[in-house]
């Protein structure tokens, strides 16, 4: 029965622990991938399942336990040592040379006799590219490639070099639904072509379509596995969180709902001169969540670093904030975030990118919150560390945030999804009157997610304006009072949610027109 099941498997965990300082990442985890099969790897943000897979692909080395291959021992101390094994992983964040063509990049590092060929290599990606269904062109430059392009590049790359085991790390992320559709008919073809795969995912609905099974994690332990035909979302989601969650979005209605910010004619071009956003006009009300749909690249980030006083903006263009109090027209074109804060204005942005506009990583919980409110004018920095370290308690326990120390650790060393739990709360504690998200729940779990859907429909109740950027249209339906949705940077209309349906929506957002 062992030597039946040592054919079986093409990768074998077992006893598997890793500890970074006094903090356990993964206890003594038994997992197994069963040849020719995807897996998916579900549990919470900071459940330790990236850590686990960084160890199956050489970043990592285990402190104890056993790693089999094809059933036999192996030592993988190296990402090289992964990929004589077979094994390749596909980060969140690519690792390509953008002025580097696509063969380029897959070829760069091989050892081989003599010249490398790139003709000869491009002859085989194109080959590679045919079996599986990919769509590349191997000469295109990777700086005017597509975020699913590039992905493709990375896959590509792994399975030029030989290997069978591949692991995709939240590989959808940034991908629209119809580039995540081709992605799965890739790795169903990947499948029949006899590869093993594991694919790490907070969307609940892709694992339960393109997985065989489900190996789920709960705080650095092993909880079990479950054949993906007798799961749904439900037993899914209480298997991760050990408890029953509900997961239903409220959307209560308010009984005040007034105009907070007018946009109009809003154009914004790049650094190149391309228009980004033409002749965009709507308003967002208090009381109210308005919803941004539309494919990636449509101008949804660039509509709300506008308004935060991060793009520069055309003189046609005018955004207007209304005061609560008093009803006092503001207009805000032309200001820094800065003299935004300092107005008076209590405008709150949850940027796209964490780290590049949001967040320090190497400073603390406690500090990061420090800096927000020291802009705000809320504290003088050098003898009162009270209110922000009060704050960072309350966003890590609100949260559940995962981190050993709030003063010490650095942000960067926390999981993806505990940074944007920090980010997202930091924003909300600063009681603004207009709370700008872009793609709020990106890279977080279920259970997190529903958790901030509530915290805000409460801001919306408390009469703050909020405006919602999202890639999930199921979520903009459930959550949202109006969505605005944009194609190619115009307003392709503007629609209730809830008298809408996603395929009326999906249609906008390809086409210009038939909105309200």
């Amino acid at each position: 029965m062992h030597e039946l099941e040592a054919v079986k498997n093409a990768v074998r965990m077992e006893g598997i622990t890793k500890h970074f300082g006094s903090v356990i990442a993964n206890r003594n985890i038994n997992l197994e991938l069963h040849e020719g099969e995807i897996l998916s790897l579900l549990g919470e943000n900071g459940s330790g399942k990236t850590t686990l897979m960084n160890m199956l692909s050489g970043i990592y080395y285990p402190d104890e336990g056993q790693i089999y291959i094809h059933g036999r021992p192996v030592t993988i101390r190296s990402p090289k040592d992964a990929f004589e094994h077979g094994i390749g992983m596909i980060h969140q964040h690519f690792k390509l040379v953008d002025v580097f063509t696509a063969t380029e990049n897959i070829i760069l590092g091989l050892e081989e006799k003599g010249m490398l060929n790139v003709k000869k290599a491009a002859a085989k990606i194109r080959e590679i590219s045919e079996r599986y269904g990919f769509d590349i062109d191997p000469n295109q430059k990777i700086y005017n490639m597509s975020v699913s392009q590039k992905q493709t590049v990375e896959i590509i790359k792994v399975l030029y070099r030989g290997a069978d085991i591949l692991i995709l790390d939240e590989p959808t992320a940034v991908l629209t639904p119809q580039e995540t559709e081709k992605l799965f008919t890739v790795m169903r073809n990947m499948k029949k072509d006899g590869k093993s795969l594991i694919i790490i995912t907070h969307k609940l609905h892709e694992v339960l379509e393109v997985s065989d099974r489900v190996a789920i994690l709960r705080k650095g332990e092993y909880i079990g596995d479950v054949e993906t035909k007798n799961a749904d979302q439900q037993s899914l989601t209480d298997m991760m969180v050990g408890r029953a969650v509900s997961l239903n979005i409220d959307r209560p209605q308010a009984e005040e709902i007034t105009e907070r910010l007018r946009v109009e004619h809003l154009t914004v071009k790049d650094v190149e001169g391309v228009k980004r956003l033409t002749d965009v006009s709507f308003s967002a009300n208090a009381g109210e969540i308005l919803g941004i749909a539309g494919i990636a690249g449509s101008g949804q980030r660039e509509l709300l670093e506008a308004i935060a006083g991060l793009q520069p903006i055309e003189p046609e263009s005018r955004i207007t904030y209304i005061e609560p109090k008093t009803g006092e027209e503001r207009i805000i074109n032309g200001m820094d975030p800065l003299k935004i804060i300092r107005s008076g204005i209590l405008l709150s942005f949850v940027p796209e990118d964490r780290f590049g506009m949001g967040l320090v990583g190497s400073m603390s919980i406690t500090d990061n919150v420090m800096l927000r409110s020291y802009r705000m004018g809320r504290f003088n920095p050098f003898y009162n560390h009270r209110f922000p370290k009060q704050l960072a308690n309350e966003i890590v326990n609100d949260l559940e945030v995962v981190t050993p120390n709030i003063d010490r650790i650095p942000l960067r060393r926390l999981s993806g999804g505990n940074v944007q739990k920090v980010l997202v709360g930091r924003e909300i504690k600063q009681s603004p009157t207009v709370l700008m998200t872009a793609y709020a729940v990106r890279g977080l779990d279920i259970n997190t997610s529903y958790t901030i859907y509530n915290l805000l429909t409460e801001q919306k109740m408390k009469g703050v304006a909020v405006i919602y950027v999202g890639e999930d249209l199921d979520v903009l339906l459930e959550l949202c009072d109006r969505i605005l949705v944009l194609c190619g940077g115009q307003v392709s209309g503007v629609v209730d949610g809830r008298n809408v349906t996603k395929e009326q929506i999906g249609l906008m957002m390809t086409k210009l027109g038939g909105g309200e």
